[in-house]
């Protein structure tokens, strides 16, 4: 029986791709994932780390089927290794491997953690997330609208500074303006806001801009957003939310 690892590989770059997740899948039979994060995976590593190696993908909206080939090749013996941009664990495909793990009590699942895009977009910016923060994705596919409003809304009036995965798409132009109104009820137009596009890959660029310009920004699902709390800044440049050492 084989065993299959949810693979958190990074913004897609081997040099933010940890070793441990490398050498897993070198060392896996089958390489399964949403297209794109395979081609990534087959663009950065080295060909002896993918020789003899079986891809399989599938699009986006096929998330239960991929994961039913992983068990069907782990059931042959085989070990397989399901990629996922970031980390496995937020917003990836480790969650519903282990819950279909329930129907196949024979084969192990490990969870291989992975550099998600608030840590590594952070750092393009500078230090946005040093204090308390909030992930929110705004993808109403698999979450109700009303949910992520209330979850914006909340996080907002808590001060949090917020994260935001997936603020728009094709079929949902306007989600991230609607986003910036609602949090816009408890923060302040003037503050602080970065975002990053194509983290650590080819094209990768990033800009800061205020809460009340944010609204009319145009981005798409490979950007991400970080909407700063109370105290954020701008420092030479960079985007600072302060801790407080200075106070102590």
């Amino acid at each position: 029986m084989g065993k299959i690892y949810a693979v958190g590989i990074g913004p897609g770059n081997a040099g933010k791709m940890t070793e441990e997740a490398r050498q897993v899948i070198a060392g896996c039979d089958v390489i399964i994932g949403y297209t794109v994060y395979v081609e990534l995976v087959r663009k950065e590593l080295k060909d002896w780390e993918l020789k003899d190696k079986e891809f399989i993908t599938t699009p986006m909206t096929q998330e239960v089927k991929r994961c039913e080939t992983a068990f069907e090749r782990a059931r042959g013996g085989k070990d397989a290794a399901m990629v996922c941009s970031g980390d496995a664990g937020v917003y990836g495909m480790a969650g519903l491997l282990l819950e279909m793990a329930e129907d196949y009590p024979d084969i192990e699942v490990e969870v291989v953690p992975g550099i998600t895009a608030a840590l590594s977009g952070a750092a393009v910016l500078g230090a946005p997330l040093i204090h308390d923060f909030a992930v929110i994705s705004l993808s109403d596919l698999l979450t109700p609208w009303e949910k992520i409003e209330k979850r914006l809304a909340m996080a907002a009036e808590a001060d949090f500074c917020i994260c935001l995965y997936n603020p728009s798409s094709k079929k949902r132009k306007d989600h991230l303006r609607k986003a910036c109104e609602i949090m816009g009820r408890s923060k302040a137009g003037e503050t602080v806001c970065g975002i990053v596009r194509n983290i650590g890959r080819d094209g990768e660029e990033s800009a800061l801009y205020t809460l009340d310009q944010l609204k009319d920004v145009e981005v798409d699902m490979f950007t991400t957003v970080f909407v700063g709390n109370s105290q954020t800044k701008k420092v030479k440049g960079r985007m600072v939310t302060p801790r407080g050492y200075s106070n102590e």
